[in-house]
């Protein structure tokens, strides 16, 4: 499993897990599954950043 800082990202901009899948236009599940360290693909943590408001430079933020 990967570790990864989207949880805490994710909280410490007040957003839930449900408001990040729709801005990144992805499941709730996966969202879910990806906080629990669990491996996605690049498209999947492009959305995810940009959804965030970050930029895809600041990628290593989020994903270790």
């Amino acid at each position: 499993m990967n570790k990864n800082s989207l949880k805490e990202i994710r909280e410490s901009f007040l957003i839930s897990k449900t408001e990040l899948a729709r801005r990144a236009n992805i499941s709730p599940h996966t969202i879910s599954r990806i906080e629990q360290g669990m491996k996605c693909r690049i498209k999947t943590k492009r959305k995810i950043i940009l959804a965030l408001g970050l930029k895809l430079t600041d990628k290593d933020k989020v994903f270790h």
